[in-house]
């Protein structure tokens, strides 16, 4: 149970005004339900004449408490005989037994109400929460999960806990509460029939127990295999004109019914055993009933009990408010064990660590020039496999560096590493003589804008889509942005202009206007130091030329770093470097290169052969 232990810690204390006043009226309503069922004594005594005893009043002290309490109460009930009469007093008391259980619904009615807030507001913080750790995660923690797993942890399994340990918040304060202050009056009416009863109640619930930690095993197989059918059906959405081009629907098709079935199985075994919390529950309940009132009885008949029929019945009904509440706790653990499970799953995303990290005393660059350094770096996915081997590279402020080679040579990840998406393994990088990992990290990639091979987009207008990650950004300011993108006169042909909504990743416009909007996105951020991820390799050739007199623009005046795909787009860079199984292996000018007749002359012979 540390889980939901930590789930409480980490959420609860802004809502503990909630949760006090949840406490308070919990409390109120389990004496007001005692006292509520104590008036039923004397109506059992008055109907049947059990007791014909004369009372007289006591002052504290001169007895024990409990003595006190019973002879005054029937002292204030003999008086009401004498002067109403038998059938008056028995009106009195169903009187009061109904304003007494008016104040104790009351009273839990109060409790439920005060409950709801926290209830809702941890739910909505643990969203929250899931999703402000989803953002700051650097993008390696996602190369080893899947985006429907995750996306299955933020939904599904948010969800669960919402309605399995959330749901049963009330019940956890509450039934507690009733169960303690009903065992303290059993104790205070018959100790011996209480510890009898105590020494029950145990092996019952070892029994619920028991069948418990099974339900969380198997729920959080069942989650488990939710995330994976999630990140099938992300994955066929995704790729969707691949399988339809392929004939491969009959095969995604029984892929997914094959692990839907497993999550049926899952899920017919959960429903099951958390079916099976109330039959089982009852049937325990009724077994320590029966065996309550034989004992219990027996000590009646014997005379050891000090209790007569009258309370030996209020007794039995004291011990059956215990037993409601104690099968409601049993089918909140249930809940509670299923929604742990799915916690488990949350608490892997929330308790993630994060390498990429500010340091404790971070260095500021006053003036950024955009010199930048790679010195001796070495970086591997897999630490033991690397990616890139030892590299050096300077690129001086202003100037144009492009990075060359076959798929695979670490073209990307010598980009990835700049920002900071990932942190080196060996050497280090250097912003005007400053190591990165001395900086802030959201000043450094603050420096840096960013034109991708894929144009992220998202599902937004045009002007937010240009505006993205600028504050308090103008219309004119956004328009000047995509008059030098070239991305003006086709924004101004949509429906609405910028305020046309562009569809989920950009589907309505076309590859090269999508990539437009990128490089407006960039020019508006204004950075000192670009990156270019083959912004132009998936285009056609006019939607080339366009984004790349747009690119021409955009470079002006910043040191650019450029994954070049074609070679084409990269003949005036300051210095192109040819990259080979993660080493640079040639660096120059083009016209120098072609004049090596090594690695660069290979590639621009095998493009000119397509």
């Amino acid at each position: 149970m540390k889980e939901l232990w930590s789930l409480f810690r980490r959420f609860v204390p802004p809502y503990r005004k909630y949760l006090i006043l949840n406490i308070f009226f919990n409390v109120l309503a389990a004496f007001l339900t005692l006292f509520s069922f104590a008036v039923i004594v004397p109506i059992l005594e008055i109907l049947f004449k059990i007791k014909d005893v004369q009372y007289e009043y006591w002052e504290i002290g001169s007895h024990s408490l409990k003595d006190v309490l019973i002879n005054n109460f029937y002292y204030y009930t003999q008086d009401c005989i004498h002067n109403w009469g038998p059938v008056g007093t028995l009106m009195a008391m169903a009187g009061l037994l109904v304003f007494m259980t008016m104040l104790k619904t009351g009273a839990t009615y109060l409790s439920s109400y005060f409950v709801i807030p926290m209830r809702a507001g941890i739910v909505r913080d643990l969203r929250n929460f899931v999703y402000e750790k989803i953002v700051r995660l650097p993008i390696g923690f996602f190369t080893n999960e899947r985006k429907g797993d995750v996306m299955a942890r933020m939904t599904g399994d948010v969800s669960e806990i919402e309605n399995s340990i959330m749901s049963t918040l009330d019940m956890i304060f509450k039934d507690p509460i009733m169960i303690i202050v009903c065992l303290s009056m059993m104790l205070f009416m018959s100790w011996q029939l209480t510890v009898f009863v105590l020494l029950l109640l145990p092996i019952a619930g070892s029994i619920m127990g028991r069948v418990g930690k099974r339900l969380k095993r198997a729920s959080f197989e069942g989650q488990q295999q939710w995330g994976q059918l999630m990140s099938n059906i992300e994955e066929t959405l995704g790729g969707l004109r691949i399988i339809k081009a392929f004939n491969a629907e009959q095969k995604v098709t029984n892929r997914f019914h094959s692990g839907n079935q497993e999550f049926f199985r899952i899920t017919r075994n959960v429903q099951r055993r958390q079916s099976l919390a109330h039959p089982m529950s009852e049937f325990l309940g009724t077994i320590t009933i029966a065996i309550v009132l034989v004992f219990g009885g027996t000590l009646i008949l014997s005379g050891t009990s000090g209790m007569n029929a009258a309370s030996f019945i209020y007794y039995m009904v004291i011990f059956y408010s215990v037993i409601n509440p104690a099968k409601d706790l049993t089918k909140a653990m249930y809940s509670i064990q299923k929604g742990l499970a799915s916690m488990q799953r949350v608490d892997a995303i929330l308790n993630a660590v994060n390498p990429i990290s500010d340091p404790e005393k971070p260095e500021t660059i006053k003036d950024l020039k955009g010199e930048i350094r790679y010195e001796n770096v070495t970086f591997g996915y897999d630490p033991e496999v690397p990616v890139v081997k030892g590299v050096s590279l300077s690129i001086k402020p202003g100037e144009t560096v492009a990075l060359v080679g076959q798929s695979g040579s670490g073209k990307s990840t010598m980009a990835d590493l700049l920002p900071r998406f990932y942190d080196i393994n060996g050497g280090s990088i250097k912003v005007d003589g400053h190591d990165i990992r001395n900086l802030r990290v959201h000043d450094l990639r603050g420096m840096m804008g960013n034109v991708n091979q894929e144009a992220i987009l998202f599902n937004d207008t045009v002007f937010n889509n240009i505006a993205f990650g600028v504050k308090n950004a103008t219309m004119e300011q956004v328009i000047a942005a995509a008059k030098i993108a070239n991305a003006h006169e086709f924004i101004m042909a949509t429906e609405d202009g910028y305020s046309t909504n562009i569809g989920d990743r950009g589907c309505r416009l076309s590859g090269g206007q999508r990539q437009r909007i990128s490089i407006a996105r960039a020019i508006l951020k204004n950075p000192p130091i670009l990156i270019l991820d083959e912004a132009t390799s998936a285009l056609d050739s006019e939607s080339e030329r366009l984004v790349q007199e747009a690119l021409e623009r955009l470079m002006k005046d910043r040191t650019t770093l450029v994954i070049a795909h074609r070679l084409s787009t990269i003949k005036n860079a300051s210095q192109i470097c040819v990259m080979h199984e993660g080493e640079i292996v040639e660096s120059g000018t083009h016209d120098e290169l072609i004049a090596k007749n090594g690695y660069y002359m290979r590639l621009v012979e095998m493009q000119s052969m397509k």
